[in-house]
């Protein structure tokens, strides 16, 4: 069960832990429409800057390069500063990113995007920290799982709004960009009114460098530690294939772009059901259980994509919401085992080391998958080959299972 996640004592977790889900959950809600603003609106920009919409993918892995250095130092940020503090200062850096980014001139959009990575490297370890002194243990996995279901709908949002604002502007897409940092703005001044951070900690010996080091170094040390990082390297690349790959996928197979974009809705939508689903069902069954649960449905989901042709088109449809809702379901899951397994005072580091993974899985997924795709030229054979990464989470989440249980014996 859950226990096996971790043997260590958690800190004590007052009373009250819908107030901090309720703003935490609207934070990744600001923090995913402010790193994805950009993309949604990608053909005028182009246009604008005189350039082509596929450069904007250059500025997707500027964002996740960034948060991935940002994430490796996060423990040190939020022992410096204290989680409360560091929402703040990620919301800070969103607006300012976003600011950057509205002025049109490279070298600010580089530093924008730039800002934009770090606020989102610096959210999760921040955020994992808050809930996890607010929430009780037999709501974590679901607590993390709600939280996280604001990925999704952050996208959704700009996906769906700041299209819309840029066309009713006439085509102002600076406006649209400036207006996207408003729930951040709003956001922040409710979190300093309402926070009640803790007294500064004193840091931890060394440096920074020292610091993240040793927390490297710890992870490696632990088997539980280092089969979680395996599955968010895992999990986020099959999680990014998907939803990278959906549309273009579809519009091969003959569909229209405007079906596509549907389906590809649809799927981001299920993810958010599909993540608190399985929160619930991990404070039941327990962290790895799930996690290989969603392994093996994510699997057999996309192996079955190489014979979509041969599918009626409701159960194409069915495939892919199913497929949404198992390959996003990893994350709030992941998230509780991190901070289960944390010792005390040390959610936001170890959470920050883990996610280096993840987000290397985030960068590293979609190129592998680009490079298949240059060798055999299908996207449902690359959908099938890619299974066996689903396969290989399973297996590793279950092998650690039974060594826990098997240590506890």
């Amino acid at each position: 069960m859950t226990e096996f996640l971790s043997t260590r004592s958690s800190e004590l977790r007052p009373r009250g832990w819908t107030g901090p889900l309720a703003l935490m959950t609207l934070v990744q809600v600001a923090a995913t429409a402010s790193t994805l603003a950009l993309t949604a609106l990608a053909p005028a920009v182009a246009d604008s800057l005189g350039i082509g919409a596929h450069w904007i993918g250059y500025q997707v892995s500027l964002i996740y390069f960034a948060g991935m250095f940002a994430s490796a130092f996060a423990g040190s940020v939020v022992e410096a500063l204290e989680a409360e503090r560091v929402i703040w200062t990620e919301l800070i850096l969103f607006i300012a990113g976003l600011a950057l980014l509205a002025t049109a001139q490279p070298v600010a959009m580089i530093a924008g995007s730039m800002c934009l990575g770090v606020g989102y490297g610096l959210n999760n370890p921040a955020s994992s920290e808050i809930l996890n002194r607010s929430t009780p243990r037999h709501r974590q996995s679901f607590v993390f799982s709600f939280k996280q279901s604001g990925v999704p709908l952050g996208a959704v949002v700009a996906n769906v709004a700041l299209p819309s604002i840029t066309v009713a502007l006439g085509g102002g897409w600076q406006l649209a960009i400036l207006l996207a940092a408003a729930p951040a703005a709003v956001l922040l001044l409710i979190s300093v009114f309402t926070a009640d951070p803790s007294p500064r900690r004193r840091a931890a010996p060394g440096g920074a460098v020292a610091r993240m080091v040793r927390e490297q170094v710890a992870l490696y040390r632990d088997a539980r530690l280092r089969t979680l990082a395996l599955l968010g390297g895992l999990y986020s690349a099959l999680q990014l294939v998907v939803t990278a790959f959906t549309v273009v996928m579809l519009v091969e197979h003959g569909w229209s772009i405007v079906a596509a974009g549907s389906v590809a809705a649809a799927l981001q939508l299920c993810g958010a059901v599909g993540r608190i689903a399985w929160g619930l069902a991990a404070d039941k069954l327990g962290g790895f259980e799930t996690l290989a649960l969603i392994g093996t449905l994510s699997g057999i989901f996309l192996f079955a994509l190489n014979w979509l042709d041969t599918y009626p088109t409701a159960l194409q449809v069915l495939l892919f919401m199913a497929l949404g809702g198992v390959a996003s379901g990893w994350n709030g899951v992941f998230l509780a085992a991190a901070a289960r397994t944390a010792p005390k005072g040390k959610v936001g580091a170890n959470t920050g080391a883990l996610l280096v993974y993840t987000f290397i899985g985030v960068i590293i997924g979609p190129s592998v998958y680009a490079l298949v795709y240059d060798l055999v030229g299908d996207y449902g054979l690359c959908f099938t080959l890619f299974s066996g990464i689903g396969f290989l989470g399973a297996v590793l989440s279950l092998r650690q299972r039974r060594g826990a249980a098997s240590r506890s014996a």
